[in-house]
């Protein structure tokens, strides 16, 4: 059978568009496309906590917020909305007499918001609405959180969330039996749920009035112990309460939660010691009290002192020498990760281990058997060195605008940078200037240390070259 013959059916003097020839390009694609995120992690957290301050402030500002029906100022809502987002706890309006219910609300929010952190409180938020968390979100909670790896982060945030609210609900029961005692239902329950919420995530904030904090159950064990109980768990991170619960032994434990656990414990116990020596006999602070109560006070101050803020003391009262110590606590924080500031036991613990490594002259430092990382040892020195270097002009700066001595000013701006919100009287004092250097003191403390690590980590380059060495004089 033949084929049909094909017929072209252009007429003469038909147009005929003619399609140009396409040179082909060949486009060098990656085997693996990674995500490039440059500075973007370091700057959604920036624009995160202030987007939630600046929101935090307006809603601060309104007369509904008062008991008085009248607008707070706008540095003073300013000032206690900062301090709630980053879990510090200095406040230049007494939280139960100046805010009402509602007032109270919006910083018991902003306390829970700040400790979660901004990046783990926007993605439970998207879950909770249904939204899928992409690849480049799990990246930016992944190194908010210190992960090395981005896999398992939301599953990891849901349990932290269980685990939270589970503490909290469970705190809030404990002052509940306490608090129920004295106060009305209402408001024993609310105290509670606020007491609870803000000790775990170490922000320090009260409502039980007239500035004093817990001062009114320095006799009281159980409200003490059980502050002390959830400040400690908020401090030391889930990461590390995980390892633990999934180990059950410490030798099985990674480098990191040992660092973390042994510093911590090291530090709790010299605190204690120390504030017990320098207190003991004082009539102002410790020396009215029993011997077991002494102890348990002493205890409790090292405790809140890692960035808690409670205290049931007056810090005002406190020796210098006792006032200094408290200053290196607060200095040092809580573990990263976690709801505490500072620049992290973590931190201090690498340090600690590299400086008594060298002196032992060992070439690699390290501790429990394993050798740290190099480029970790540097990025825990810039973060120290920074520190000290942010703090010294903050301290020089509220030298000029304040009229203060200068200890309560150096104590004033050590609680600020470490976010922990014990003070020597001076916080409702400070001058308009004084308190807008504060807020950002706390802003940076809370946020510095957390992106200037992740900058770090991004801004890290592999060479395939080195600089031949020498020697620098050193001592």
């Amino acid at each position: 059978m033949s084929q049909p013959e094909w017929v072209p059916t252009r007429k003469p003097g038909d147009r005929v568009l003619r399609i140009p020839r396409v040179r082909s390009w060949r486009v060098p694609i990656p085997l693996v496309a990674k995500p490039r995120t440059g500075g973007a992690s370091s700057l959604i957290l920036i624009y995160g906590f202030a987007g939630v301050i600046i929101l935090g402030t307006l809603l601060l500002m309104l007369p509904v917020a008062s008991k008085t029906g009248q607008s707070t100022s706008f540095v003073d809502a300013l000032f206690t909305s900062t301090s709630a987002v980053c879990v510090t706890g200095l406040v230049v309006v007494d939280t139960a007499d100046h805010w009402n219910y509602f007032g109270q609300g919006v910083i018991l929010t902003l306390i829970q918001i700040g400790g979660f952190g901004f990046m783990t409180s926007a993605t439970l938020f998207l879950l909770m609405f249904g939204r899928r968390i992409g690849l480049q979100e799990r990246l930016l909670i992944g190194e908010s959180m210190g992960l090395a790896r981005p896999g398992g982060v939301v599953r990891l945030i849901r349990r932290m969330a269980i685990f939270t609210i589970s503490v909290e609900i469970v705190g809030a029961a404990v002052f509940y039996v306490r608090l129920s005692m004295e106060d009305p239902e209402g408001m024993s329950l609310w105290r509670s749920v606020f007491q609870s919420v803000s000790a775990f995530n170490n922000a320090g904030f009260d409502v039980f009035g007239g500035f004093r904090s817990l001062s009114g159950f320095i006799e009281d064990p159980l409200m003490l112990l059980a502050t002390a109980v959830l400040i400690i768990l908020g401090g030391i991170s889930f990461l590390v309460l995980a390892d633990l619960f999934r180990t059950h032994r410490f030798g099985r434990l990674s480098l990191d939660s040992k660092l973390v656990l042994s510093t911590t414990v090291l530090l709790l116990v010299f605190g204690t010691l120390v504030i017990l020596l320098t207190e003991f006999a004082d009539p102002d602070t410790l020396g009215g009290l029993s011997l077991p109560q002494k102890v348990l006070n002493a205890f409790f101050q090292s405790v809140t002192a890692r960035t808690a803020g409670f205290s049931t003391i007056s810090m005002a009262n406190l020796a210098n020498y006792a006032l200094f110590f408290t200053m290196l606590l607060m200095y040092i924080g809580g573990a990263a990760g976690s709801t505490a500031g500072g620049i992290k036991v973590n931190t201090f613990g690498m340090l600690t281990a590299t400086m008594w490594s060298t002196l032992r002259g060992r070439e690699r430092p390290g501790v429990f058997g394993r050798a740290f990382n190099p480029q970790q040892i540097y990025r825990a020195l810039v973060v120290v060195m920074l520190s000290i270097g942010m703090l010294a002009i903050v301290v020089l700066l509220l030298t000029v605008t304040e009229e203060f001595r200068f200890l309560d000013v150096l104590f004033e701006a050590f609680s600020a940078f470490g976010t922990v919100g014990l003070t020597t009287g001076i916080t409702s004092q400070l001058s308009v200037a004084g308190r807008l250097i504060i807020v950002a003191t706390m802003f940076i403390g809370r946020l510095g240390p957390l992106t200037l690590g992740l900058s770090l980590i991004q801004r890290q380059k592999p060479t395939s070259y080195r600089y031949p060495t020498d020697n620098v004089r050193i001592g």
